[in-house]
């Protein structure tokens, strides 16, 4: 019970703004109390831990945290008036179940040009969604970079692990001198050859990232950045997501408005084929690199 009303007046707190009050240790503020009650004067005002008036920042973590609420409150009813009009799962009259999977199968060939049914679907009928995929990859690895990327002009061990590069490993450098190539190329040919068989952007880009870190694992930061560095992958990662974006939305209007798009769907099974399936392998498979590296680059505090 004790507990429970602790975490209230601690909510209640956090909900007021109150948590911006000088802390306990601080010296407290003199207030001399004049002839009304309900109002209470000082010749200095009160500061908080950032150096700021406290009377001018409560009302704005107030207004802001009442925001938040109600954005929340509003969300999460939309969500639960959505999740109540979608039909019941397993539902023969879903559309889901009767026609998307049979469109697919039957006219995926004759749509896409690839033979590759998954990334037919997943690069032609449901583009905008793997768009959404990759934005997040991104996002994700920006984020990071902001959280954990050391400063720069730091040198001290402690917040870059540099010091100890290269690694004094024969046998590991030997290794990955001859798999490292092999790897990034295997790949590639992921990348290129999803639209024919099993693969694509997202497990061909994860092949390529895992030769990067096995490259800068083996050899160091200082070796990679000869090829890949953070600009490299600021690049990379622009240029796939803007092609991938401009590329579909060209394919999105002219769908839409029923017109011909131009770009010739090729013979299917043969290499170039499938219209824009296989650029935008290339494209997806080159963000998924770039943030697998990114992300071991940053946590292992080498930094890019």
């Amino acid at each position: 019970m004790v507990m429970t009303m602790k975490k209230n007046n601690r909510l209640r707190a956090w909900f007021m703004g109150d948590d911006v009050l000088p802390s306990l240790d601080s010296k407290p503020i003199e207030k001399p109390k004049q002839s009304n009650e309900n109002y209470v004067f000082t010749d200095k005002p009160e500061i908080g831990s950032d150096g700021r008036n406290i009377f001018e920042i409560k009302p704005l973590l107030y207004a802001f945290r009442v925001l938040a609420v109600l954005f929340c409150a509003v969300f999460i009813f939309v969500l639960l008036l959505t999740a109540a009009e979608l039909p019941k799962f397993g539902s023969a009259d879903v559309p889901d179940n009767n026609e998307v999977s049979e469109r697919y199968i039957e006219s995926g060939i004759e749509e896409t040009g690839a033979v590759n049914f998954v990334a037919g679907m997943i690069l032609d009928h449901r583009a905008f969604d793997t768009f959404g995929e990759s934005c997040v990859l991104f996002s994700a690895v920006s984020v990071v970079f902001i959280l954990l990327k050391s400063s720069k002009g730091k040198k001290d061990p402690e917040e870059s692990d540099r010091t100890y590069e290269p690694k004094p490993d024969i046998i590991l450098r030997l290794i990955a001198t001859v798999l490292c190539p092999i790897i990034i190329l295997f790949g590639i040919y992921v990348m290129l050859n999803g639209h024919l068989s099993p693969g694509g952007g997202f497990s061909g880009g994860a092949i390529a990232g895992a030769g990067l870190i096995l490259y800068v694992l083996a050899f160091g930061f200082q070796r990679i950045e000869k090829f890949f560095t953070e600009k490299t992958f600021k690049i990379i990662t622009l240029s796939a997501l803007s092609f991938y974006c401009l590329a579909k939305s060209y394919s999105f209007f002219t769908g839409a408005n029923g017109l011909e798009s131009g770009i010739p769907l090729g013979t299917p099974g043969a290499i170039l084929s499938s219209g824009l399936i296989l650029p935008l392998n290339l494209a997806v498979g080159l963000v998924v690199t770039c943030t697998m590296y990114g992300f071991y680059a940053v946590f292992r505090k080498g930094g890019f």
